[in-house]
């Protein structure tokens, strides 16, 4: 069983660094990229603190969001037991602001799947990690 926790981390993290090296450059998918920047500049404005006054560039806030994802699904992947806890739990912020802010723009809820698949799946890592820390425990 401990294999496919693995194998879904693994291939969570790798879909992380995809998803955000997309973000970042326009060489793996023009196509991709462009929906990004035009995603970006509606999530931008809807940002929970633009009514304290922060308001966001689209193309540094999508920066970012593409390094936090790449950076941490590198670490998911690959990294130790801390970081990988660590990084999930960033990437599940990330993945929560972006169900928000989809949730907020009443954008049609099939694009909100991919999001909410790689929550359940974060959160699924995080409950099996502490379901054997518990165990550890007891021992």
């Amino acid at each position: 069983m401990a294999i496919v926790f693995v194998a879904v981390r693994v291939v969570l993290g790798f879909f992380f660094v995809v998803v955000g090296a997309v973000k970042l450059t326009d060489r793996i998918s023009p196509e991709l990229y462009a929906e990004a920047v035009d995603e970006f500049v509606k999530f931008a404005d809807v940002f929970p603190l633009n009514d304290a006054g922060a308001k966001l560039d689209p193309m540094k806030y999508q920066i970012v969001v593409g390094w936090i994802e790449v950076i941490g699904g590198l670490l998911l992947a690959f990294g130790t037991k801390a970081l990988q806890e660590v990084s999930n739990i960033i990437l599940s912020i990330v993945m929560m602001g972006e169900l928000y802010s989809f949730l907020i723009l009443n954008e049609e809820l099939y694009l909100c799947l991919p999001s909410a698949c790689a929550l359940g799946l974060l959160m699924l890592l995080l409950y099996v990690w502490e379901q054997d820390r518990k165990k550890q425990k007891k021992e």
